[in-house]
């Protein structure tokens, strides 16, 4: 998830970097993480506020308001990300902010990422299972199980706590990247140390911090979408424009960025010791870029997709949240109910 750690430009590639297609490269990143700040403090702030102090708290509203704190604060940290890609990876800002903001970015952007596999999870049991949920999914319950994403995060963000830290190269140019410089003896330990650490590290993030959520969600919502044609509601526009949009987003704003890492950890040692494969370096901060922007993509997609835009824009926009983020009022409250007289329609209302 750490997209700001990079080797040290040298001079071969300073040359890249000044070609037009390169510079554009450099440029539209950073037009995008600012449209992600404001557009993403804005949204999840906004869902903040309705969700978390003018609705009564139920399993629905729990969800997304843990989902807008992570990409709220994961946003609030892009200024730094900003300031640091602008000067070419070079961290002005110390070792503390060093290591506290990009600790606040892993534990955020994975914690987001993991949120949205358990919101689907919760969609698909209340969608196949209604009955069940009914009766047993409770706030209570709802707040522990939330826990989980958030300890799993906190555990896949130990490597940032324990290894990195401010760096100077000779020129006295200040980096914030992993250093295991106290993790041998020799050059040769070191090295090895750096390799082994850094490919576990990127195989366990593309498997449990990319893979994992992104098979939960797609497993779920196919079988939501096969309920959905089994009652014959396949053409109905709203369910499908959520599910398409939710699906469709998490993969092509994080594929991309998931992928450059990958190949950064197979070639990693080719990459150290040859100075091969180079545009992976220059591929980096496009594809995170991309995946940031999921952040601010969340309220829109989960809140206002599945509504018509032009019925939203002459409402309240807090009153419209209001609405979205509330459970649905007409599931019916026996116990008996089965799960045939639920319509998937209002089964997916505000899900």
């Amino acid at each position: 998830m750490d997209a700001n750690f990079s080797i040290p430009l040298n001079g071969s590639e300073e040359s890249l970097y000044e070609s037009a297609g390169y510079a554009a490269l450099r440029i539209l990143p950073l037009v995008v993480l600012v449209v992600t700040f404001v557009l993403g403090v804005l949204g999840n702030g906004l869902v903040i506020w309705v969700a978390g102090f003018r609705m009564t708290h139920t399993v629905t509203t729990i969800c997304y308001l843990n989902l807008a704190v992570a990409d709220f604060s994961f946003t609030a940290t892009l200024p730094f990300l900003i300031v640091s890609m602008a000067m070419r990876e070079q961290w002005p800002f110390g070792w503390f902010l060093c290591k506290l903001v990009h600790i606040v970015v892993d534990i955020n952007l994975f914690g987001s990422v993991f949120l949205i596999a358990l919101i689907a999870l919760d969609r698909c049991i209340c969608v196949l299972h209604p009955v069940w949920a009914q009766n047993h999914r409770t706030v209570g319950l709802a707040k522990k199980v939330i826990l989980g994403p958030w300890i799993l995060a906190l555990v896949l963000t130990l490597p940032v706590f324990i290894f990195l830290t401010t760096v100077s190269d000779p020129a006295g140019n200040v980096y914030c990247t992993f250093n295991f410089g106290s993790w041998g003896d020799t050059i040769e330990e070191k090295l090895r140390v750096a390799i082994t650490m850094l490919t576990v590290r990127g195989i366990i993030r593309f498997i449990v911090g990319f893979s994992m959520p992104m098979s939960i969600v797609a497993i779920c919502y196919g079988l939501i979408a096969a309920k959905l044609r089994r009652k014959g509601m396949i053409h109905s526009s709203r369910p499908l424009r959520v599910l398409t949009a939710v699906v469709a987003s998490f993969f092509i704003c994080w594929f991309p960025f998931q992928l450059v890492a990958l190949l950064g950890t197979v070639w990693l040692k080719e990459m150290l010791l040859a100075g091969k494969y180079k545009i992976l370096d220059v591929l980096v901060n496009p594809t995170s870029s991309l995946a940031f922007f999921n952040s601010c993509l969340n309220p829109m997609l989960y809140v206002f997709v599945g509504q018509d835009f032009r019925d939203r824009l002459v409402h309240s926009l807090p009153a419209s949240l209001e609405r979205a983020l509330s459970e649905d009022a007409a599931q019916p409250s026996s116990t008996a109910t089965n799960s045939s007289s639920l319509p998937a329609e209002v089964e997916l209302q505000a899900k």
